[in-house]
């Protein structure tokens, strides 16, 4: 079983492209920061604002927002997690890489199997269940994944071998106490504990190829099937991740059962009322996402962060302390997120938009909170006959992705209480 981390900050591969995008949102939010606060001063003295100066506003928000997603893409292809415990990477033996090639192009495999092992499940014929792609191209997958995936590059990720992983866990925390050197030592109640199973889940893609592009050499068709499935493994991902809700897929954390944090207990999500039906409080909007940050443990704060949509980053891009300085923060330097209230921002836009009752902001340890299973193995089936004269490869890999630890993430609910 392995376990990814992230690499840290200063080994990022940042170029041109990641620096010039700094000094764009930073531009941008100090035009944000003019004339946003033209408009406050505008309401103040008018009770509103001109049309003009909000449809500026709002250009100016849109050009912070595009600054920051070019500055989060820039930043998530050179962010590349290492796996944990394997100082070399396997290499697949050449005649097997040879046979995945010629699998590719032509669908034909040296017997015996040709170093490739087939899925069990249909037959035993060469291609009718489909073959487990080499460790090199598996390894292509996952590193797109982690580069576009955000859910992916906040959580734990780790990689079994059974369909399901169970995990303990303690539920109540160990007995502890102070006692005389030579005093009785009163008995402790056993640990509660608790077995939480991620199981895994199929995840399927279709790319389609013309034998033209097969047969042309200078294609790495690993890296070509690797780029075709990202976009659609990452998308039905990041779904999932957030509001999936357990059935043939991963559980979101957001389809667990939510009460007040006061009366949460194991197994639910607390969360904190935003202090108004479907929107912010009309007055220090700021102090209900103070207590959303205190609303964890104290141990989970440290590497707490908020995740929310876009279109929530931009109400809350508005907002001032008591001091009036703006709690949205861009990224400083080159290996930072943007940051809320001195918090790390991660924009995953699966989040609801701001509704009644909806859950659109969310705060915490999500490497303690949240955990991806990945079950080694990725399956490709090459299918030459179903959209001719088009071959299709059926490329699957199986996902888990449950909440670990209900300590340490919290929401925050757009209701007045």
């Amino acid at each position: 079983m392995k376990e990814t981390k992230q690499a840290p900050a200063h080994s990022f591969g940042v170029g041109a492209e990641a620096r010039d995008a700094v000094r764009e949102v930073m531009a941008a939010f100090e035009a944000f920061k003019g004339a946003n606060d033209a408009r406050l001063d505008e309401i103040e003295k008018k009770a509103a604002a001109d049309v003009l100066l909000e449809e500026k506003v709002a250009r100016i928000d849109q050009a912070v927002a595009a600054a920051q997603a070019r500055l989060d893409r820039a930043m998530s292809q050179a962010r590349r997690p290492q796996i944990g415990g394997e100082p070399v990477e396997p290499v697949s033996a050449p005649e097997a890489k040879a046979a995945w090639d010629g699998y590719l192009k032509t669908g034909q495999a040296p017997q015996p199997l040709g170093g490739l092992e087939t899925k069990a499940g249909l037959s035993t014929g060469a291609s009718s269940g489909g073959y487990v792609v080499p460790y090199e191209t598996e390894r292509a997958i996952e590193r797109r994944l982690m580069a576009v995936s955000p859910m992916r590059e906040i959580a734990t990720v780790r990689t079994v071998a059974a369909g399901v992983f169970r995990k303990p866990v303690s539920t109540a925390g160990v007995a502890s106490g102070w006692v005389a050197e030579t005093a009785a030592r009163p008995e402790t109640d056993p640990a509660t504990l608790a077995l939480l199973e991620f199981p895994s889940a199929d995840l399927y893609a279709n790319p389609a190829a013309t034998q033209a592009l097969l047969d042309d050499a200078l294609v790495d068709l690993d890296e070509w099937l690797a780029a075709e499935v990202e976009d659609a493994f990452a998308a039905q991902e990041t779904q999932a991740f957030v509001t999936g809700d357990g059935t043939n897929k991963p559980k979101g954390f957001l389809s667990y059962a939510t009460v007040a944090d006061a009366d949460q207990a194991w197994g639910q999500i607390g969360y904190v009322a935003s202090g108004a039906a479907g929107g912010f409080a009309t007055t220090n909007p700021t102090d209900r996402l103070i207590d959303l940050v205190y609303a964890p443990k104290a141990q989970y704060r440290p590497n707490g962060r908020f995740v929310m949509n876009r279109k929530t980053v931009s109400a809350v891009r508005k907002f001032k302390d008591a001091d009036g300085n703006y709690i949205w923060q861009p990224a400083a330097r080159l290996g930072e997120n943007a940051s809320l209230l001195g918090y790390p921002v991660t924009e995953i836009e699966t989040m609801p938009d701001v509704a009644a009752n909806s859950l659109s902001i969310a705060f915490g340890d999500f490497q303690r909170g949240y955990l991806i299973v990945d079950r080694a193995g990725v399956r490709v089936l090459r299918d030459p006959y179903s959209a001719k004269p088009y071959v299709l490869f059926y490329t699957t890999k199986r996902v888990g992705g449950g909440v670990q630890n209900f300590d340490a993430i919290k929401v925050m609910k757009f209701a007045a209480t």
